[in-house]
């Protein structure tokens, strides 16, 4: 899998291609949808297939404060578009500069221009260029002008509803890790390198692995039965604290999974922690005795529920 700049020229090799264009955070089922388009489209023509996406989001431009709200980092999207059947992932820098192409010239620089598309492929809601200036009605009109067919996939419904990533990140906020999982077709994963904390859980018999929550939304906070990968394609089960542990002071958020059954020397590698069920929220405890007990319980509810899920 090729990481191409949406600004540069696309290789020979790559030329031609048929294109889904989209943000794809959370690569859910209707992204998914999208993609398989393009794919198939691209396979029964003979060519390649690109998933363009936009890094940073457009929101975090246009509202720089806003609250994380990622669902997916750039490189997880790029390992989900590779296991869809994608050749490549283009990245649009989402600036100033980007956010000032009119919708025609984003047509004539980026994808004609750029990446000489053969064709383009969207959801029904897309928009681009300079101030939403274009939809799928326009790119079409576009897409003529400069000799790519441009096509649309309609929206994807689970129970009776339109699958979202605005739908998925209420579910996670509100504690509902196992619903989002089936919108996404896999649970909420975050992906960290391990960092070096205070080490209390060391001491208690509970070492954990901290991850910062870096762009990720910020999931309802409490405790939750998890699974991680490591760099080596371990998958180790485990029970994790994600919030500002109230016991200790000051605050600090983390993600702070213990794994089951595991020994080792996690500092420093990348790993990734997927979010199975949510156990109970976040509490204050008036001791390490009373933390001891419960971390205890939280252990045993994540085993035996880990233990029946797959």
């Amino acid at each position: 899998m090729q990481r191409l700049d949406g600004g540069s020229p696309v290789p020979p090799h790559l030329a031609g291609g048929i294109v889904a264009l989209g943000n794809f955070d959370g690569f859910h089922l209707g992204h998914q949808a999208v993609v398989g388009a393009a794919v198939a489209r691209a396979r029964s023509e003979g060519r390649p297939a690109l998933v363009a996406t936009f890094d940073p989001h457009p929101v975090r431009h246009f509202r720089p404060d806003a609250a994380p709200f990622r669902l997916t980092t750039l490189d997880q999207r790029e390992r989900l578009f590779a296991a869809a059947g994608a050749d490549a992932t283009v990245v649009f820098g989402f600036d100033g500069d980007l956010a000032a192409l009119t919708a025609e010239r984003f047509v004539a620089e980026r994808l004609v221009g750029a990446l000489q598309v053969a064709g383009v492929v969207t959801g029904e809601d897309f928009t681009f260029g300079r101030a939403k200036g274009g939809n799928v009605a326009v790119l079409a009109d576009l897409g003529r002008a400069h000799g790519f067919a441009a096509e649309t996939v309609g929206p994807v419904a689970l129970d009776g509803a339109p699958v979202s990533s605005s739908r998925i990140r209420a579910l996670l906020q509100a504690g509902h890790p196992r619903e989002a999982a089936a919108l996404l077709t896999r649970p909420f994963a975050i992906e960290g390198v391990v960092q070096h904390g205070d080490k209390v859980g060391r001491t208690i018999g509970y070492p954990t692995a901290n991850l910062d929550m870096g762009p990720y939304l910020r999931p309802r906070y409490g405790i939750y039965a998890v699974r991680g990968r490591l760099p080596d394609g371990r998958v180790l089960d485990g029970a994790a604290n994600l919030g500002v542990r109230p016991t200790f002071t000051p605050p600090k958020e983390l993600l702070e999974p213990y794994f089951l059954d595991f020994a080792g020397d996690l500092y420093g590698q990348c790993i990734e922690v997927a979010l199975i069920e949510f156990l109970r929220p976040e509490a204050r405890f008036d001791g390490l005795d009373a933390l001891v007990a419960q971390m205890e319980q939280d252990c045993a509810a994540a085993r035996l529920l880990l233990s029946s899920s797959s």
